[in-house]
């Protein structure tokens, strides 16, 4: 039988497709891996013996280094040294044409590589019987090419049981005493063709880890990325280069990326092989190439002659020194003069025709403005669409549309710039990834995705969702992105927990989604409306509760792994999310005279300093100091888009105390205290649907307790306590006993009176509801609904469209977007497609309705995408999503603030009557993607993620 933890691998993995996954199968699908044979069965690790690994001499030298590391493997999850040469069963690997071993063995066994052979980066996986004298078994690993037989063979580790992540996170191997590969043919390839990472913004992280570790970007430093990316299976890397240059640094960085089988670029603005410091090195004269012409031609010749036959893609066009853009008046005609010229520097140096030399313009920020204005590209070359630094697709080919180096994307988990930098802890959610790369593929960007991932270390997860999606879109669809968090996490701890430790990723990403850290302020989360504060910080606090409680269940083997990926990115987010709340209410509370005030600056003080030691356990304690630097980022004191040289201690207020006693009253909703500038204090309404209680804050503003009494106006209301000492602060609630209340109550008081003379009254006005009986929908309250879209009542679907909820995409509950995503625009009648929301009014009026979307830009440049909005029967009112990342454009303080927010809230007014309604959201466009439905009334309180959803009767 079994063991109960490969059985529980098992149910994991066989929910996706053969290409995600990866760990121990059931043994039914070809090429799965067990701890028990089933017949035709392979031993790979058979009681402390391990299967040998050939590979011919003569073949490519990343096939041997990869053989290698797979015969290490081996060894670890076999938990001895052992001498495979004595055993008779062995991997035997190969590429097809180039080494002699596999084309005997495919020749003499007939073996079938159609889906293979003259297949990018495919291979093939499969048991064979005595494939050569000495061998009596032994599994196939043959690829088309050498990164085909390299991923193959990366494979297999990933299937035992070595995570990629192994060194880089040191995720440990749990050593089993038999590996079982089941017999049958299993073959891969990607549909991506290019899939790489981009290390940047590399500084002070990255830059001092590795200057620490290997003295700075050397060959050493980069031989750790390029066995990372392959194990990945990605084959293509932008190097480091903030102030770095991958050639020059090193030259044998090169050498040894084309040896592994990595293909190199440079990113969207270094053309030509040459990184941008080398111009500083090396080039004369200014980056400008309307007066150095010459220079910089001879400059990028260099580059050129250097790549050699080195495998590269090679950027070409030009930015602005320092990525900056080129004057707009004459950037279109000059860049295709530089283009042009670049292009004859390739066919003269390669000696061989430009389209032959795989080539990429990437069209970022302003250079995109170009392309949509008319500038021309050849057609050869790969045009990479860029997102807009924020995850935001900015453009995509039509339809259909093709060109002979096809498309790609250049996404971001990482960016410097505005509206802020965000560069230290990952705050993507793979939900969000999938939903703009499926676009992308859709839409027909399949020849080369790269993602700038910053540091690489705190991006662990969303770059294995990256390349993993990169490698086959189609196999990982929406229930399977679903499930995708668990299987990672059983990838790097093993099945016990993974679900749990699955839950904890999808959830710590979505609340650093809401907001990134960097973007976080004392004012973010609404200390008065909607209990947001409380809310925000008892959602990290229980997933902070819960990190723990997996972590020490957890055996001590996974405790450097862990910290790493799951509980320091969870308990550094809730503390930064903590220290900001502190501060607010050190601020607020200064404002109304609160003695406690004090003691939330004293906590926001606290949570600071333990900012800092959670980021020295992880540099010095974990993995023995390994990780030193790697969360050096600063993250606090931002004033700008750009960076604080330093973390810095939020501005924080001291109240001097009263000498005497002093009482002060706080109510929810309104950031006022009295006694104080108002004549009277009145609370939000109390509802018996949505609003059962209020809480009112009784506070000390002096040095000595004082004893209150709280009485109210009418015998059903109530509050707790009525009485007591207060020393510091007391939360009271404000409640109605609802079977006591006269039907025509509308208003009742609280009055509240400290025994050192302090009177302080509160209106407390109440919503009833007649016939409630007859109420059908989402009620409204306090002149607000909130409605999660994925709670629709009804959907309406046409001409082969469909409605999909995206589990966990956004800032509260998931998405819903409309598939396929290439459909066309819809019509708003009969003919086309909605979702319906039952509502119940209060009163006649206007009311806006907001619907809260992911920040989706115009993709396909026609204006703006579209929804639109009806009540009951009136003519549907199309909403356009105003955003645009251009600076000047007139839509770009709302693209600043869409991003920034992390959703984009459209409105549109409505005269509405009271009583049972139907909302309906009309699809218009494809890719607008909702989150939340919100209607509030002129005047209505407000809050960062907006109220809980509204009860539904």
């Amino acid at each position: 039988m079994r063991s109960s933890a490969s059985a529980a691998i098992a149910a994991l993995v066989l929910s996706f497709s053969p290409v995600v996954s990866r760990a121990a199968d059931n043994c039914t699908q070809p090429a799965a891996i067990c701890d028990d044979a089933v017949a035709g069965a392979l031993a790979l690790v058979d009681n402390g013996r391990v299967a040998r690994v050939i590979v011919d001499d003569a073949d490519f030298p990343g096939v041997l280094r990869a053989a290698r590391d797979v015969a290490g493997d081996l060894a670890k999850v076999a938990g001895a040294h052992t001498n495979p040469k004595t055993t008779k069963t062995a991997i035997i690997a190969g590429t097809l044409g180039h080494s002699p071993r596999i084309d005997r063995i495919v020749a003499k066994h007939a073996l079938d590589t159609r889906g293979v052979a003259n297949t990018w980066e495919g291979y093939l996986l499969q048991v064979v019987e005595r494939p050569e004298p000495g061998i009596d078994r032994a599994l196939i690993v043959a690829g088309a090419d050498k990164r085909g037989t390299i991923f193959g063979l990366y494979e297999v580790s990933r299937r035992i049981g070595v995570s990629p992540w192994n060194w880089w996170a040191d995720v440990p191997v749990q050593a089993r005493s038999t590996r079982y590969i089941a017999p049958g043919r299993f073959i891969d390839a990607p549909q991506v063709r290019y899939r790489g990472i981009f290390l940047n913004d590399e500084d002070p992280a990255l830059g001092g880890w590795m200057k620490a570790t290997y003295g700075g970007p050397n060959h050493q430093f980069y031989e750790r990325v390029f066995e990372l990316v392959l194990r990945l299976k990605g084959n293509y890397l932008w190097p480091a280069m903030w102030g770095r240059a991958f050639a020059d640094d090193d030259p044998r960085n090169p050498q040894l990326a084309d040896e592994y089988g990595i293909v190199i670029g440079t990113s969207h603005h270094e053309p030509m092989m040459r990184a941008h410091v080398e111009w500083k090195r090396h080039g004369q004269g200014a980056w400008d190439y309307t007066k150095n012409a010459d220079n910089l031609r001879a400059f990028w010749r260099d580059g050129i002659a250097r790549m050699g036959s080195h495998e590269s893609v090679v950027t070409l066009g030009m930015r602005g020194d320092g990525d900056e853009p080129m004057a707009q008046d004459t950037a279109i005609d000059l860049l295709q003069t530089i283009v042009a010229d670049q292009r004859n520097i390739l066919a003269d140096l390669t000696g061989k025709p430009p389209e032959q030399t795989p080539q990429v313009w990437a069209l970022y920020k302003e250079v995109q403005d170009y392309f949509d204005a008319g500038m021309k590209v050849p057609d050869d070359v790969t045009l990479l669409f860029a997102d807009d630094n924020w995850g935001n697709l900015r453009r995509l080919p039509k339809p259909g549309e093709t060109r002979g180096g096809g498309y790609g994307v250049y996404y971001h988990f990482d960016y410097v710039g505005g509206p802020r930098n965000y560069k230290w802890l990952n705050t993507t959610q793979i939900e969000r990834t999938w939903e703009q790369m499926h676009l992308a593929y859709e839409y027909g960007a399949r020849q080369l995705w790269i993602v700038n991932v910053g540091d690489l270390k705190p991006m662990e997860f969303p770059i294995s969702f990256f390349l993993d999606y990169a490698w086959k879109p189609e196999a990982l669809g929406i229930d399977e992105l679903a499930r995708y968090p668990a299987h990672w996490a059983a990838e790097q701890f093993g099945p016990q927990h993974a679900r749990e430790i699955g839950e904890l990723l999808t959830r710590y990403t979505q609340y650093n989604a809401r907001r990134k850290p960097e973007l976080l302020s004392p004012e973010t989360f609404s200390l008065v409306n909607d209990d947001e504060a409380d809310r925000i910080n008892a959602d990290w606090n229980a997933l902070v509760e819960r990190t723990r409680a997996i972590g020490a269940a957890l055996g001590p083997q996974y405790r450097d792994a862990y910290y790493q990926l799951v509980e320091y990115p969870i308990a550094a987010s809730a503390n930064l999310t903590a220290m900001y709340v502190a501060t607010g209410r050190n601020r607020l509370y200064a404002n109304q005279g609160r003695v406690s005030a004090n003691a939330q600056g004293e906590l926001a003080r606290s949570l600071f300093a333990r900012d800092a030691e959670l980021a020295r356990v992880y540099e010095h304690d974990i993995a023995g100091g390994k990780w030193v630097h790697m969360m050096s980022q600063p993250r606090i004191g931002y004033t700008g888009w750009q960076q604080p040289d330093r973390n810095i201690v939020p501005t924080l207020e001291t109240v001097t105390p009263k000498t005497a006693a002093s009482m002060g009253v706080a109510i929810e909703g309104d950031a006022a205290a009295w006694p104080g500038t108002k004549s009277t204090a009145a609370l939000p309404p109390l509802d018996a649907l949505a609003h059962r209680s209020r809480e009112v804050t009784v506070f000390n503003r002096g040095m000595k307790p004082f004893r209150f009494e709280a009485s109210a106006s009418q015998p059903w209301l109530r509050v707790s306590p009525a009485t007591g000492e207060v020393d510091d602060e007391l939360a009271l609630r404000v409640e109605i006993d609802w079977n006591a209340v006269p039907a025509n109550a509308r208003t009742a008081r609280v009055t509240l009176r400290g025994d050192e003379g302090t009177r302080v009254s509160i209106d407390v006005p109440i919503e009833q509801r007649a016939n409630a009986d007859t109420i059908r929908g989402f009620v409204e309250s306090d002149g607000r609904i909130a409605i999660e879209a994925e709670h629709h009542a009804r959907v309406v679907a046409s001409d082969g469209v469909q409605w999909r909820t995206i589990p966990n995409l956004g800032r509260t509950l998931s998405g819903v977007t409309s598939f396929p995503v290439t459909a066309p625009a819809g019509t708003t009648d009969e003919r086309g497609s909605w979702l319906e929301y039952p509502i119940h009014l209060s009163r006649d009026g206007v009311i806006n309705v907001r619907v809260v979307m992911s920040p989706t830009l115009d993709f396909q440049h026609r204006g703006g995408l579209r929804y639109a909005v009806s009540i009951d029967d009136e003519a549907p009112k199309i909403v356009t999503v105003k955003s645009d990342p251009t600076p000047g454009h007139a839509d770009f303080r709302g693209w600043e603030r869409a991003v920034s927010d992390s959703v984009y809230v459209g409105t549109s007014r409505h005269d509405a009557k009271a009583g049972n309604r139907t909302l309906r959201i009309w699809r218009v466009d494809p890719g607008v993607v909702l989150q939340r439905v919100e209607i509030a009334r002129d005047g209505a309180r407000q809050s960062y993620l907006g109220p809980v959803e509204s009860p539904k009767l």
